[in-house]
């Protein structure tokens, strides 16, 4: 009985969670065979499973795969470093935040796609381009959950540090940092999100491989089936990415209630 339950457990979370998009490839399959779906945009998963095995066996899809992987680490890595250290400035000190929240609030809301066409004119079609927008992608969400974090520490706690005798460096790395390590790695799930976003989009205007370059090449070349194997392969790495990031937070953050 007691393994049955611990079986229950384990399989009906994840029957909850795959019974939709099975029931989307159900339709899907019944669309294209009685060709209610336009074969020429739709094609059959059977068609789909073929050239997706077909890319896999040639070696074409894993050079894609990687391509866009070593971007988005290049990318968020060096977005990531500079949101979380400007962030800790501005959180921390008044007058920087005060002199940048202008420049924050009107640069913003300008997305990074937008910004792809001028980083080709700066930069070149090369990797830097591509490895900018990703960047700047994954610095905006870092910065303002960094800042925000940090802004949320009940002056309370820092008042019972200075109680204890505490200099500032200790306050900063026992009570403040940890405080706002929560935000920090908000912004860093969403960092990484919006990095796979920016570099599957900068692929799709400059790029010779990538998940982005299938898309368009997809496109361009009328081969449905490519085309869906890398708007599928987009939101499939895309979840694995966010659950990656879940399980680090929690084991990170065990003592947080929020992952309790």
């Amino acid at each position: 009985m007691v393994k049955i339950n611990s079986i229950k457990k384990y399989i009906s979370p994840v029957f909850i969670a795959i019974w939709i998009p099975i029931l989307i490839v159900m339709f899907w399959y019944i669309g294209t065979e009685s060709e209610v779906l336009n074969n020429s945009v739709f094609p059959t998963p059977g068609k789909l499973f073929s050239t997706w095995k077909e890319m896999v066996f040639d070696g074409k899809y894993l050079k894609h795969v990687v391509a866009s992987f070593s971007r988005v680490i290049k990318g968020f890595f060096i977005g990531s470093i500079l949101g979380l250290a400007l962030g800790i400035v501005i959180g921390l000190y008044d007058f920087a935040n005060k002199s940048t929240i202008a420049l924050i609030g009107m640069l913003r809301p300008i997305p990074a796609i937008a910004l792809i066409p001028l980083m080709i004119l700066s930069m070149g079609i090369g990797e830097e381009s591509k490895v900018a927008v990703i960047a700047l992608g994954s610095f905006w969400p870092t910065l303002i959950n960094t800042i925000s974090g940090l802004k949320s520490i009940d002056a309370k706690f820092i008042e019972v540090g200075k109680m204890f005798e505490k200099n500032k460096k200790q306050v900063l790395f026992s009570i403040i940092i940890p405080g706002a390590t929560p935000y920090i790695f908000t912004g860093l799930r969403l960092g990484v999100s919006s990095s796979w976003t920016c570099v599957v989009a900068a692929e799709m205007i400059a790029a010779s491989a990538g998940i982005g370059f299938l898309i368009s090449y997809g496109r361009e070349m009328a081969q449905p089936a490519t085309l869906f194997i890398g708007i599928i392969s987009m939101g499939i790495f895309g979840l694995l990415i966010e659950l990656l990031m879940i399980n680090i937070q929690k084991r990170a953050l065990f003592w947080a209630p929020s992952n309790k």
